[in-house]
């Protein structure tokens, strides 16, 4: 049963054992809901098929169904069974799960985007000026305007890969990218492979698309060569979708000779390579440029997506999909059956944003450098029992907690006025509960202060800390 899986060890959470059974199963069923791992109008076991499943008794099951009827998370008729919902006055919120609809005074370490770059608006204002140059046509581009395909391609050829505007396609971010490369190479039920922990959407997009994953456990060391091959061999996956480039989240990096490796063994048993470079651009640390892991494709078999979210601003929809010349043509046939094409004027503003390159991402790049050493400062000070590595690059810090409470502490934190993305978000199976992942593009005081407050929140766990339902709190 799927909802056993996720539920795992739910009485073993901090504040389970000194609440009744029936409390801590609401609240462990209400978390799933909170962070995305158990969906909207999602229907739930009946009592008694739960009951048998968890070996407890119906009437426990019966009481946690009610707290979660009375706190707005789950709605039932009489003969027809029960489904998920939202509590009156929560959204969906932009990075997929759920919020209070007034959340101006909350730090949102959830969502791992930086704000817009302060070119952003001379960009637009001169993508306004070139706009007239389509707006006489229909304004469908399936495959992206040329000149902006024309800017990407520059961007491969700079990083030694010779590439032509035939070669790439523009979608509306790395997550429409993803989504087309899987319906035209993936079959419901095929199996793709995957990292875990690995990019929460991506495995939303897989579950929707009805693949079946497999996972790779990433160490906390980074890729182990023989144990990726061996995984990829012994699966081998329709398609294997893998984050070379600082690694999401963990900020890893992997080695020339395992790009090499990689390639020539997806091509010995069939599987085509989808490479996410979302954060190519944002090295924290003066190690030299790798060359792209489609360098040493020579049978056609690497998807590469990237985009605009991470190094520019995630609220310009821009990304894009790298691959043979036929591949892209068949990537805009799917298309065409999805969303015709991206906005024009976004993808004018992308053009002048990639042109002053040289400006924006090195400030990007000093500005997360400083971020990211406030936040590793502030946890070695406030919670110096956790560990981590200090990425590579990108924006996200893998901690590594001092006991399975990542789920609770995203709970209990969530009163002090933190969102979280507990571990568990990152995996397939419910587990990653030593673990958080932790942005760093907000601003360094607002690091600093959400630290405090975790670990205040932290030390409340072990004191039997007892969240109230009541008015049910839930997170972005």
């Amino acid at each position: 049963m799927q909802l056993e899986r996720l539920l795992g060890n739910w009485h073993g959470l901090p504040g389970s054992k000194s609440s009744p059974e029936y409390a801590a199963l609401a609240g462990a069923i209400r978390a799933l809901v909170a962070d995305g791992r158990l969906s909207l109008g999602v229907r739930l076991p009946a009592e008694r098929e739960l009951a048998d499943s968890l070996r407890i008794s119906r009437t426990t099951v019966s009481a946690a169904y009610r707290l979660l009827r009375e706190s707005g998370h789950l709605t039932s008729r009489r003969g027809a069974g029960s489904w998920t919902t939202l509590p009156t006055g929560h959204r969906v919120a932009s990075s997929g799960v759920w919020a209070p609809a007034e959340d101006l005074d909350v730090i949102d370490l959830a969502a791992a985007a930086p704000a817009a770059p302060p070119q952003l608006a001379e960009a637009a204002a001169a993508a306004v000026e070139d706009l007239p140059r389509y707006a006489g046509g229909p304004g469908y581009h399936p495959a992206g305007l040329p000149e902006l395909r024309e800017q990407v391609a520059l961007g491969y050829r700079h990083r030694g890969l010779a590439t032509s505007p035939d070669q790439i396609m523009i979608t509306s971010g790395v997550q429409h990218a993803l989504d087309l490369v899987i319906r035209l190479l993936v079959a419901p039920g095929q199996s793709v492979l995957v990292e875990s922990p690995t990019y929460p959407n991506a495995l939303a997009g897989l579950a929707v698309r009805r693949a079946r994953i497999a996972t790779y456990g990433l160490p906390g060391s980074g890729w182990d060569p023989d144990l990726l091959l061996g995984t990829l061999r012994q699966t081998g996956p329709r398609v294997s979708y893998l984050i070379p480039e600082y690694h999401n989240p963990t900020g890893h990096l992997m080695e020339i000779d395992l790009r090499e490796r990689l390639v020539a063994t997806a091509h010995s048993v069939g599987s085509e390579l989808v490479v996410d470079e979302s954060f190519v651009d944002l090295p924290l640390d003066d190690h030299p440029a790798l060359p792209p892991v489609a360098s040493f494709d020579r049978h056609a078999r690497v998807l590469s997506i990237g985009g605009m979210s991470k190094p520019y601003w995630g609220g310009l929809r821009i990304g894009w999909i790298r691959a043979s010349a036929p591949v892209v043509q068949r990537l805009v046939a799917v298309r065409v059956g999805v969303d015709m094409a991206s906005p024009v004027l976004d993808q004018l503003v992308a053009v002048h944003l990639l042109r002053r390159a040289d400006e924006v991402v090195p400030a990007r790049r000093a500005e997360l450098i400083r971020q990211c050493r406030a936040l590793t400062a502030a946890l070695r000070s406030e919670l110096p029992e956790w560990r981590f590595t200090s990425p590579r690059g990108g924006v996200t810090l893998w901690v590594e907690l001092d006991a399975p409470v990542s789920s609770a502490l995203s709970r209990a934190v969530e009163d002090l006025g933190v969102r979280l993305a507990p571990g568990p978000r990152f995996g397939v199976d419910g587990t990653l509960e030593r673990f958080l992942r932790l942005p760093f593009t907000l601003p360094e005081a607002d690091l600093v202060e959400a630290v405090h407050r975790i670990a205040a929140a932290r030390t409340a766990l072990d004191r039997a800390y007892r969240p109230s339902w009541t008015e049910p709190p839930v997170f972005a």
